[in-house]
């Protein structure tokens, strides 16, 4: 039997709000690399693998994209094993193609192949029961850079204090 407060939300029509999706990012990535481009792109993934992203595990951190064969390729992203999954687990550290349109691959092709330049995804999250990611197009910042930005976001959180 329904709660009083259920009834009163049917009737006046309001739907209970949809459970909020995981979203991951790749806090380090944004510390050791200076981003220069980002782009969507989606991530071809088992069943399995959906349903333990839902549950929280994920390690974006290690996890770059490489050009293999024309095509994009998620690399050294781990999804662990689904608890509950049988013996048609997926394989954890395996390599996951991204999907993106052909002239988004291309302009990448080229970028990517500068020197210095390297894919490293962002950000992990779902999109109309799709999970997407955020791919950068990332330089690797020197010494100094980091600790430039170290510098500025204590000054930062100085301000935001109120100076003390």
């Amino acid at each position: 039997m329904k709660s009083k407060q259920a009834r009163k939300a049917a009737a006046a029509g309001e739907e209970k709000s949809a459970a909020r999706e995981p979203t991951f990012d790749n806090r380090k990535a944004r510390y050791e690399y200076e981003k220069l481009e980002s782009l969507e792109v989606g991530v071809a993934l088992s069943g399995t693998e959906i349903k333990s992203i839902r549950n929280g595990n994920l390690s974006l951190n290690e996890g770059f994209a490489r050009f293999r064969e024309g095509e994009l390729w998620l690399v050294n992203f781990t999804i662990p094993p689904y608890k509950e999954g049988s013996i048609f687990n997926h394989e954890p550290g395996r390599p996951r193609k991204l999907l993106l349109h052909k002239e988004q691959l291309e302009r990448l092709t080229g970028r990517a192949a500068e020197k210095g330049l390297t894919l490293i995804p962002l950000r992990l999250y779902f999109k109309g029961g799709r999970v997407k990611l955020e791919l950068g197009l990332m330089r690797g910042k020197k010494l100094w850079d980091k600790r430039r930005t170290i510098a500025e976001r204590d000054a930062k959180r100085d301000v935001e204090r109120g100076g003390r």
